[in-house]
């Protein structure tokens, strides 16, 4: 595991079928400049695709004693060794990919339903995590390095 907090790996991918739909595990994800991922209900916009930090969901369900998957927050991609604060404006590569990260992530009241404490732990510091657009389209796989470019 990376302790940099400029570079990492893809540790988890989830792609929605439809609007609330159930986040489905994959391996590898398509990821399309301007659409997001191939396959996933939000597409266009500027939150094509949204990530979390492994290391800050652990810290969640350690501090809530609770047992979620990762899938519960119903993110794309699951980072480990990249923060996520106040990355707005910032671009992640992830493989051959590249995300512009365009805000945090707030989180929903489903958050709340999944977890008491959940929603109300996950808004400071962006520990609910961001949201992007794909400006560099390609695959992307499940042990994909991660950086940030500078």
């Amino acid at each position: 595991m990376s302790t940099d907090i400029n570079c990492g790996y893809l540790r988890g991918i989830w792609i929605k079928r439809a609007k609330r739909g159930p986040m489905d595990p994959a391996q590898s994800a398509d990821l399309e400049m301007t659409r997001g991922i191939r396959g996933n209900a939000d597409q266009k916009g500027k939150r094509q695709v949204t990530v979390i930090e492994l290391e800050v969901w652990k810290a969640l369900m350690r501090d809530l004693e609770g047992s979620l998957s990762p899938s519960a927050r119903r993110a794309n991609l699951m980072l480990e060794g990249i923060r996520l604060a106040n990355s707005r404006g910032r671009i992640l590569q992830i493989g051959t990919c590249q995300i512009m990260v365009s805000g945090e992530t707030r989180p929903c009241e489903q958050m709340k339903a999944e977890l008491a404490g959940l929603r109300a732990a996950m808004r400071p510091d962006w520990r609910g995590g961001a949201f992007g657009e794909v400006i560099c389209d390609g695959r992307t796989v499940i042990g994909d390095a991660v950086r940030w470019l500078d």
